[in-house]
């Protein structure tokens, strides 16, 4: 019935979008298997995309030619720049999005694809001969061959719906669950373990009083995750904010005694950063309230989405709860909210080119992998989707270093570090944050995406383009002075000190208060300069002009780093021979097996004087 494939990709959520997008896109023959095609990409829970860190990680699969920043501007109904009274290393975009839109315009981008086929079924078990996968065993019977095979099940395989005292199989709500190849790969010798997510209840927009709610708009500038020129929505939805108090509190402890996460029903482990509303009130006994967050789940439905009310309690206890909201007094509910556990593969038993170390071009990405987050589950589908084609045609594989990107950061830390709860992207977890900003992405990743052929050369004559140009403004602004009498003014407004003689704007621009648009308002030559470039260029040269000393430093430690991370290490390499190791360091890199010294350096167990021990073998 099928042709042999080069890729199958199983699994259509964020992960499997992106790997079979990456794939067909790179020139493999892809078939990507879904249990149903009419929720291709679903937004399982919040409808939006990015965030801090996450809206970085999106600017970095758009850089490299993936999708999912795309798919987000095109379905944006509000967009909002996090962080910006920080510095722009913590500058996170954020979506609220049209979820209907947002999965109809992935499914429109696939069906696009010429490479990409797509068949709905669920995959039961995977073909392995010898220590190679050859492909995949569906529900029907049909066995369909594969040079490689990437699995993407976010939360389906064995999943458990829990809401109150009652459980029921599904992956999603009415959705049934995916059983029968954790078993397979279990046997094969993978280890397996339980996770836990949660989602809130969804309510009818038309029940609820918006008039004692906070309003949330977005920026009036509006921005986007693209660096192409995707046409975006003019209109923008407003969102609210409420609180919880200890009315609500109260209601909901009453069911404390029923939910699935106190009475020890559920053995998975939750995110940590995005707890339940009981175990808000539970961890946090000394708050008398806590922020709701109002969201609409598009431009057409009259749906809200709760954020902050994740829950698993008895649906008559959510009721009676979410009635006692500031606004909410009258709130109908569509579903309630609930938990859900589902099997997932400890990701210590991976590549950095997410390829498994038991089975030779088998692949894992997303919730798979423990983590949390679409963004996340999309930067790994995308990895996995290009080195599954690069493998199988003997083509250098794609592993990004934790100095130029965050998918770098992110897949360093799974494989190297493994997660006992789901994994969530901050910008905390890269040490070289300064340089992976949302703002660059494109300098530092299309080079590397174009090499690949995934961008047009188009693509990278603008990236070019916008160094350049950024180059000859900073370059200008050192070239260029500014009178005392047209700048004082404005610098005794923002309160800092006024010139006392002619200064170059470089130097001037380089004050914590002073920006581009002061220095533009005081020298009419400079305003007609920036005239001649684009929003992204001046932003970028701003940047590079107060943060330059910044930058020099951040880059010393890098090439530090370098030598370490560029000393490869063996695969093969007998850890258990060198007895002057611990031995948990033995067993632990004998596990991780790491590609380069930087990444032993990295592994939970392994001390400095391992590495020493390491590095004096190896030379």
């Amino acid at each position: 019935m099928f042709n042999k494939y080069n890729v199958i990709v199983v699994g259509a959520g964020h992960a499997g979008c992106e790997a079979a997008a990456a794939a067909a896109n790179l020139g493999s023959s892809t078939l990507l298997i879904t249990m149903n095609m009419g929720v291709i990409a679903q937004m399982s829970c919040n409808p939006a995309i990015g965030g801090v860190a996450k809206g970085q990680i999106v600017r970095e699969v758009d850089a490299m030619g993936g999708y999912t920043g795309i798919i987000a501007d095109k379905s944006t109904i509000q967009f909002r720049m996090l962080n910006k009274s920080k510095g722009p290393a913590m500058w996170s975009p954020r979506t609220q999005n049209d979820r209907m839109r947002f999965a109809e315009e992935w499914r429109l981008q696939l069906e696009a694809l010429p490479n990409l086929d797509i068949w709905q079924d669920t995959v039961k078990e995977v073909i392995v001969e010898g220590n190679t996968v050859k492909g995949v065993i569906t529900s029907l019977g049909i066995r369909i061959e594969a040079d490689a095979v990437v699995l993407t099940n976010g939360t389906f395989l064995n999943g458990i719906i829990h809401i109150g005292e009652k459980k029921f199989g599904g992956g999603r709500t009415g959705e049934k669950s995916a059983t029968g190849l954790t078993e397979q790969l279990v046997s094969l010798g993978f280890e397996a373990g339980r996770m836990k997510t949660g989602t809130p209840p969804r309510i009818d927009g038309r029940s609820l009083n918006y008039a004692v709610m906070e309003e949330q708009w977005g920026d009036e500038e509006r921005g986007r995750f693209s660096y192409t020129d995707v046409e975006i929505p003019t209109e923008q939805r407003c969102c609210w904010i409420t609180y919880t108090n200890d009315k609500v509190h109260e209601i909901l402890k009453t069911g404390f005694e029923k939910s699935p996460m106190f009475t020890g029903r559920i053995k998975g482990l939750g995110p940590r950063y995005c707890p339940s509303i009981e175990d808000k009130i539970n961890r946090f006994a000394e708050r008398d309230r806590h922020q709701i967050f109002v969201e609409p789940e598009g431009f057409k439905t009259v749906e809200i989405y709760v954020n902050g009310f994740s829950t698993s309690l008895p649906e008559d206890v959510q009721q009676k709860a979410l009635r006692l909201i500031p606004g909410f007094e009258n709130a109908k509910m569509y579903r309630p909210g609930y938990a859900i556990e589902y099997d997932y593969f400890p990701p210590m038993q991976l590549d950095l080119t997410l390829e498994t170390q038991l089975v030779k071009n088998l692949f894992f990405a997303g919730q798979i992998n423990g983590t949390t987050g679409y963004e996340e589950a999309a930067a790994q589908g995308f990895v996995a989707g290009v080195n599954a084609h690069q493998k199988t045609n003997d083509l250098h594989e794609l592993i990004l270093k934790r100095s130029e990107s965050y998918i770098g950061v992110l897949i360093d830390d799974l494989v190297t570090k493994g997660t006992e709860e789901p994994y969530r992207m901050f910008t905390s977890r890269a040490e070289h944050r300064l340089l992976l900003r949302q703002d660059n992405a494109d300098i530092r990743l299309t080079p590397i995406a174009h090499k690949l052929g995934l961008v047009s050369d188009e693509r990278l004559a603008k990236v070019n383009k916008k160094i350049k140009d950024s180059e000859e403004l900073v370059q200008y602004m050192k070239d260029n002075s500014i009178e005392p009498n047209a700048m004082n003014p404005l610098l005794q407004e923002i309160g800092s000190s006024e010139l006392t003689q002619k200064s170059r704007m470089y130097n001037v621009l380089t004050r914590p208060h002073v920006n581009i648009q002061h220095l533009m308002s005081a020298d009419n030559a400079l305003q007609n300069v920036l005239e001649q470039y684009d929003k992204e260029t001046i932003e970028q040269a701003e940047i590079k002009v107060k943060y330059d000393s910044y930058f020099e430093k951040e880059m010393e430690i890098v090439n530090k780093m370098k030598k370490m991370e560029d000393k490869e290490i063996n695969p093969d390499f007998d850890y258990s021979s060198l007895t002057s190791l611990s031995i948990e360091a033995r067993e632990k890199l004998l596990k991780v097996k790491p590609r380069t010294l930087g990444q032993a350096s990295r592994i939970s167990g392994v001390s400095p004087s391992d590495i020493s021990v390491l590095m004096v073998h190896m030379n």
